[in-house]
């Protein structure tokens, strides 16, 4: 299969400290990568460096075959970024913002409308859309963040905690989406959360200290531990002892 997003050797310092540390994989179409580690580990820095929002301090990045540095515009008009925290306009409302997001990528009239009737439909936003962002729950302003992703059906899809703040039954709403998506797209979905990939996931590649330290299964992952924790202790131990 071919893969929609290649990254090779990415590494990114700040100063004398390494937050991302020669980390290499790549996603195919129908893959859903659960892009895992604890707090800290380098997760945030390497999706915002694939995203074109982080310069890296060396390797690539590649969407659809387009360098995210040198060609940054071609690769970001296949790529629906979900970053951490969702930010948005707040005194926008609903509909608003994601209207200008639309125009800002090329949508206009009927077609901008309809673009945007859609992804409030998938992320279930309808009853919200003339309601400013700022007086929204945390949940809701993640889900705007989230139609704001899909709104130009992107062949790739990055979802920083794609489902923090929501609720179990919109936690199972938003699972059963990107489920639906995967066939068509590549995603790959940061999260600190077991379950979370064993939910919706075909693969999973673990992260620590900024380095790779797996790239296995979800069922995999959950021989070695019932949580995250767990997980992390087992892969990282043999590193520990030998140092």
């Amino acid at each position: 299969m071919t893969a929609l997003i290649e990254i090779e050797r990415l590494t990114k310092r700040f100063g004398g400290f390494t937050a991302v540390d020669d980390v290499t994989f790549s996603v195919a179409k129908g893959e859903v990568l659960g892009f895992l580690g604890p707090n800290g580990a380098g997760k945030s820095t390497t999706m915002r460096m694939l995203a074109g929002f982080m310069t890296p301090t060396s390797g690539t990045a590649r969407i659809c075959g387009e360098d995210v540095v040198d060609r940054p515009v071609a690769a970001k008009r296949h790529l629906g970024f979900l970053p951490e925290g969702a930010p948005t306009y707040p005194e926008m409302t609903v509909t608003g913002f994601l209207q200008f997001c639309g125009r800002a990528r090329g949508f206009h009239g009927s077609a901008l409308n309809d673009r945007v009737a859609h992804a409030m439909a998938l992320t279930q936003l309808e009853g919200v859309r003339l309601q400013p962002v700022e007086t929204l729950s945390k949940g809701f302003k993640r889900r705007v963040g989230l139609a704001a992703a899909l709104l130009h059906d992107p062949a790739v899809l990055v979802l920083d905690e794609p489902t923090d703040g929501l609720d179990p039954n919109q936690k199972h709403e938003v699972r059963n989406l990107i489920r639906a998506m995967a066939p068509e797209k590549a995603i790959v979905i940061s999260t600190h959360i077991l379950e979370e990939v064993a939910a919706v996931c075909t693969r999973a590649v673990v992260i620590a200290r900024g380095r790779v330290v797996a790239d296995a299964t979800p069922a995999e992952l959950a021989a070695k531990g019932p949580t995250m924790d767990a997980v992390f202790r087992a892969l990282t131990l043999p590193e520990v002892e030998a140092a």
